[in-house]
């Protein structure tokens, strides 16, 4: 059983180009699903058959699983069947027809554009690494990328400029972004003044930490940590608050969906509509609180 995974891990690795986090998660729910069944003395995945599959995932709800967790470990499990039945080294698959628990759905956190503007205001640009915050903030809240996007970008895909940035998201799809005047301003100023100071050696990455290495996603976390503190803002704001921040007010402002799909990266436009639930909700308290008859 642990060969057919590494099997669809490498799959999933080089055919796919997934990243490393999502082969992280896959890695991590098809091994609870082996411990499971070896738990109950099943040796061979030919011997786990529907009702086995629907008993761990009821062992999965009595252990207090979310349904948005138990909903991913089932979509591990469905890819993996699949790869088996397609690499015609399984027959069937227990998982056909079976369905995810219903889970409610969780609105984004966002920041109102004053909270942003007082958290881009936090870095102190006279110093070289929070010239770099700066930038990194204005870059995110410009263009609304992932963070790992963000502290993967190169030197050779930042085109101030032409006023865009080449990026890779998930499967290492392409996309390019458009760049605002004020986050145009801010890269200029951190690779003037700023990445001239960090930088150690010949290095292609664009974000630099004060070692003169690659900025990592966990060193992120804790700049925005420490500068929302800084800012009073009471909300827990984490790398993702910003892109969803983007994507809010983006909609807010007049733009259209596909356009905001496009910058998000989003493979399917049912990922970008969680959106349009924030924007009418916020329509519908302004007409609660001004409307006369409301």
């Amino acid at each position: 059983m642990d060969q057919l995974v590494d099997e669809f891990l490498y799959h999933l690795t080089v055919e796919r180009g997934l990243a490393e986090n999502t082969l992280q998660s896959y890695q991590s729910d098809l091994t609870a699903y082996l411990a499971f069944l070896r738990q109950e003395e099943i040796n061979c995945l030919e011997q786990a058959d529907r009702n086995m599959v629907m008993t761990y995932i009821y062992r999965l709800q009595l252990k207090g699983r979310s349904p948005a967790t138990i909903s991913r470990r089932l979509a591990s499990l469905r890819s993996f069947y699949k790869f088996l039945i397609r690499e015609e080294l399984l027959e069937r698959d227990p998982t056909t027809d079976l369905e995810s628990p219903k889970q409610r759905q969780k609105l984004p956190r966002v920041l109102t554009i004053e909270e942003v503007d007082l958290l881009l205001k936090q870095p102190k640009t006279e110093e070289p690494a929070g010239l770099r915050d700066r930038a990194m903030f204005e870059l995110l809240y410009a263009t609304g990328i992932r963070v790992s996007e963000l502290v993967s970008l190169n030197l050779d895909q930042v085109h101030i400029d032409h006023g865009f940035i080449r990026c890779f998201g998930k499967g290492e799809k392409e996309r390019i972004v458009p760049l605002g005047d004020i986050a145009a301003r801010y890269l200029r100023e951190y690779l003037a003044r700023g990445r001239c100071k960090l930088v150690r050696r010949n290095n292609p990455s664009f974000f630099l930490n004060h070692h003169g290495r690659r900025l990592t996603r966990q060193g992120f976390w804790k700049i925005i940590k420490k500068h929302a503190r800084l800012a009073g803002i009471a909300k827990d704001v984490t790398p993702h608050t910003i892109r969803h921040s983007f994507a809010t007010h983006l909609l807010e402002n007049g733009a259209d969906i596909r356009s905001v799909q496009a910058m998000l990266g989003h493979a399917d436009i049912s990922t970008t509509q969680i959106y349009t639930h924030l924007t009418r909700n916020k329509l519908k308290d302004i007409y609660d609180r001004t409307h006369p008859r409301a």
